[in-house]
Formats: C-alpha cells, structure tokens, sequence
C-alpha cells in the first residue's frame, strides 16, 4: 500500500474512534414500587403475583355468607322484574295497572298526566309513592 492510503485509513479510523465513544455511567433502577420503583408497576406486579397464588382458603366459603338461591327462587325473580319491567312499559301506552308479589303490592295510576306509583311493603305495611307529572303518553 501506498502512504496516502495508508495516512487515509488512519485518519479514518481515527475519526471514526473518536466520534464513536461515548460512555456514560449505569444508574440501577428498581421495578417494584416497594423499594423505589415507579408506583404504577403496581398492579402490575399484584396481577402477576396473584395469578401465581394457587392456594384456596378452606374457610373463605363459610365466611362469605352468600348462599347461591335455588333455580326457583331467580326463575320468581326474573319473572317479577318481567311482569314489573312489562306494567311500566303499558304506563306509557296510557294503561293502568298493579302487581302483587310476595314482598310488594306496586299500584301505577295514570291521572291526567300525573302518573302515580305506589309501592306498599307487605311485610312492614310502609307505603311509598312516587309522582312524576308530565306524562304525555304520545311522547313513548
């Protein structure tokens, strides 16, 4: 090789060695917030733990106190809110109507625009009643 070429390569590789190096210092940065990391790696961090955790309590059944109701008591349920859900939408036909259940005594009275709902607890003989005026049945 020549010594321009050489000289070339030189300076080349010189520049290039300079401009290239750049260092700078490692900071640790932790993860859990426990122990300084950024607080939103939280539940993050509780998901992934929980999703490991497979021990059940033997006693957390009995504590809860919830006791699933029996098919027959949802299907009585459902049908209520039906029958209910169904008086309420007939109200704003312009009809009238009440309902009776077990609990409840529910009577709709529409008097010239002023519909009125009663709502009587069997159990405690409390009434309630609610007024809603403006009811104009062809707005429904």
């Amino acid at each position: 090789m020549n010594s321009a070429v050489k000289k070339g390569m030189t300076v080349l590789a010189g520049s290039l060695l300079a401009a290239g190096l750049h260092a700078s210092e490692l900071i640790y940065q932790p993860v859990n917030p426990n122990f300084g990391g950024n607080p939103l790696n939280g539940s993050y961090l509780l998901g992934n733990a929980q999703a490991q955790n497979d021990y059940k309590d033997p006693e957390a059944a009995s504590r809860s106190g919830y006791e699933r109701p029996s098919e027959l008591d949802r299907l009585t349920s459902s049908l209520q809110s039906r029958l209910l859900s169904q008086l309420l939408a007939d109200v704003g036909d312009g009809n009238e109507g009440s309902i009776v259940t077990e609990d409840f005594a529910i009577n709709i009275i529409d008097d010239q625009g002023v519909l009125s709902i009663l709502i009587e607890d069997i159990n405690t003989g409390e009434i309630t009643q609610i007024e809603v005026d403006g009811l104009v049945p062809d707005n429904f």
